[in-house]
């Protein structure tokens, strides 16, 4: 309940503050006919309207379990941040030919003046504090919207910068620095959904997750004193979340109720891991002839997530 809270209130929080920032921005642009403060007026545009998308989609994904989705609605998640992506490439692309025609053509835009340098100081201000917001939301609920939300509003401090340098330019008699500056925004804005894609596409494909979790995985499995080893350990995103299975390794000789015992030990403490979402053990009984070396568990066994875990 908790989670879903956060997630909704962020998500709310991003509308509200680009809508404020397209009436700012929409505005100059409107009395000026300024380029780059058009071009970033079309960025919170676009930022309005996948934020719409997001809040819809947090409201799903934040959804309980049911009887057609019986691990949760999270697994959306990566095809929300996806759309996210298609509409950032579709306004900077848009931004790059407006820009590319306007320095052809030779005609500039207008003179956004002081108050165009205000509004894209307080929206740089602004995009900071929302990306400090969304990222650390994010991670710490393990959101792949809100991360992507997060990068969105970093790189957003960028393109600002970059207005604001054509706005500078055009009030010391550099009219050209004007498109120039939508052009630079424009090239921010479609990096952005690179990077979108780029951390979302490892949740869609089923991808490993990072080698810190594999070890802690592998780790937490040994750490129950009566597990000898364990081999065959699989771990792969399903959406955001992570699924795991592997066998461990136990004496024969104990009863069905002390091995069921420890197989619910390891799967539990699996779980606890905030990333992992099911876990499914097997267990080899030393007598079946079934435990085997496993060199890539053997190796996590020594691995330290303070030797560089990517974080």
């Amino acid at each position: 309940m908790e989670r879903k809270r956060a997630i909704r209130r962020v998500g709310f929080v991003v509308l509200v503050a680009n809508l404020l920032l397209v009436l700012g921005k929409g505005g100059v642009w409107w009395t000026t006919g300024s380029l780059a403060l058009g071009s970033e007026a079309v960025n919170s545009l676009a930022d309005v309207v996948y934020s719409t998308i997001i809040l819809g989609g947090l409201y799903l994904t934040t959804k309980p379990p049911d009887w057609e989705h019986p691990h949760g609605h999270e697994r959306i998640e990566p095809f929300i941040s996806l759309f996210v992506a298609v509409g950032i490439f579709a306004a900077g692309g848009a931004i790059l030919w407006q820009s590319t025609s306007s320095i052809l053509a030779g005609a500039y835009g207008g003179d956004a003046g002081m108050l165009g340098v205000v509004v894209l100081v307080v929206a740089a201000a602004a995009k900071y504090v929302l990306y400090r917001y969304c990222y650390s939301v994010g991670r710490e609920q393990n959101s792949p919207a809100l991360v992507a939300a997060g990068v969105d509003n970093r790189n957003d401090i960028l393109t600002a910068g970059a207005a604001l340098v054509g706005v500078i330019g055009g009030q010391f008699g550099y009219p050209i620095l004007d498109p120039l500056a939508a052009m630079v925004v424009s090239i921010g804005i479609v990096y952005t959904g690179y990077e979108i894609v780029r951390d979302n596409v490892n949740y869609l494909v089923g991808a490993a997750p990072p080698e810190y979790l594999r070890a802690l995985i592998v780790q937490t499995a040994l750490s129950h004193p009566d597990v000898y080893g364990a081999h065959d350990v699989v771990a792969h995103y399903v959406g955001p979340e992570i699924d795991v299975s592997l066998h461990i390794e136990v004496e024969g000789d104990m009863t069905i109720t002390e091995a069921h015992d420890i197989e619910t030990w390891v799967v539990q403490a699996i779980r606890n891991i905030d990333e992992v979402d099911d876990v499914f053990v097997h267990i080899d009984p030393r007598e079946l002839g079934e435990w085997k070396e496993d060199d890539e568990t053997d190796r996590y066994t020594m691995f330290s997530p303070d030797g560089g875990d990517g974080r």
